[in-house]
């Protein structure tokens, strides 16, 4: 296990770097209410609405988390005219990302959880799945283009965003890329730094067969410098030079929203910070540990991850 003292090492460079999200930006909404009783017109349970909260969703989340540790962050995705897209610009100026948001004709693409007593009733989603083009797709292709970063996320939720075009560009910057993928579009992800599936999604892009055999075969097909697999409460498998299992470390399992952002965010950011691979996955089990601990999405920061080492060791 990595000590405390090198943790809060690779930790404290964190503030010197700058990464880029790019991807499908997500206005997560929860309306928190009490139920009592099943509707006379149907047999549905009523909520009685006591809050609304938004939070950070898809790219949002990991550029969240990316700044929550301390690096300086920029985002660049496709919002709409309306207001999911304003709350979605306020909420990230309160988080300290520098957004670089197109709009477009499509609607913000919203996620509506409807919760009573810490239990998810239903979830309502708005969203536009067509891949963006002509002039919208420039504006965020020009983005990418005039910032100079360390690393560029791809948070692809298949929501439009992630093109072959944009794929193209992201790539020829000649820096550091990784990518949380969606089978639908593995093929843009080839050559990648770092590539982030769940088991779930590996198997989508490999077909069956044991987890060591399908990495290996992803890792080459794809030519990807390195592949971490996220697998729950079984933690992680890391393929690189050598492929090793490095077991979860969550305390108890409340809430796994948002656990694959919050991962990539880490393992992207050490690495940077120069963690070997296996300090990295180390380490994102402690932070994937920390977030599926709390309800819906999450952040961990250099004092959250320090406390938890703490508590382990």
């Amino acid at each position: 296990m990595v000590s405390v003292a090198r943790a809060r090492e690779l930790l404290s460079r964190l503030k010197d770097l700058r990464i880029l999200v790019v991807g499908d930006v997500i206005l997560d909404t929860y309306l928190y209410g009490d139920v009592e009783r099943i509707s006379p017109e149907a047999p549905v349970p009523v909520l009685e609405v006591r809050g609304e909260e938004f939070r950070l969703g898809g790219a949002g989340n990991v550029a969240r988390n990316l700044s929550a540790l301390g690096v300086e962050t920029f985002l660049c995705g496709v919002v709409g005219r309306d207001e999911g897209g304003q709350i979605l610009r306020q909420l990230l100026g309160q988080n300290g990302i520098k957004a670089f948001l197109v709009e477009d004709e499509r609607p913000t693409t919203k996620k509506t959880r409807v919760v009573s007593r810490n239990q998810q009733l239903l979830r309502i989603d708005w969203e536009s799945k067509e891949r963006i083009s002509g002039e919208t797709l420039k504006r965020v292709i020009d983005v990418v283009l005039s910032l100079e970063v360390d690393a560029v996320v791809v948070s692809d939720y298949a929501k439009g965003v992630i093109t072959p075009q944009l794929m193209k560009v992201i790539k020829e910057k000649g820096v550091f890329v990784s990518v949380d993928p969606r089978p639908q579009n593995k093929e843009l992800y080839r050559g990648a730094s770092l590539m982030t599936p769940n088991e779930k999604e590996l198997r989508a892009m490999t077909g069956e067969g044991e987890i060591e055999e399908l990495g290996k075969r992803l890792k080459e097909e794809l030519a990807l410098g390195t592949l971490v697999v996220t697998r729950g409460e079984k933690g992680m498998t890391l393929f690189s030079e050598e492929i090793r299992d490095f077991p979860a470390r969550a305390r108890k399992v409340y809430d796994v929203t948002g656990a694959g952002d919050t991962v990539i965010a880490c393992l992207t950011a050490l690495r940077l910070a120069g963690a070997s691979w296996e300090e990295c996955c180390e380490l994102g089990n402690v932070c994937g540990g920390i977030v599926v601990g709390e309800f819906g999405t999450a952040t961990v920061s250099p004092e959250k991850i320090l406390r938890e080492l703490e508590r382990q060791t």
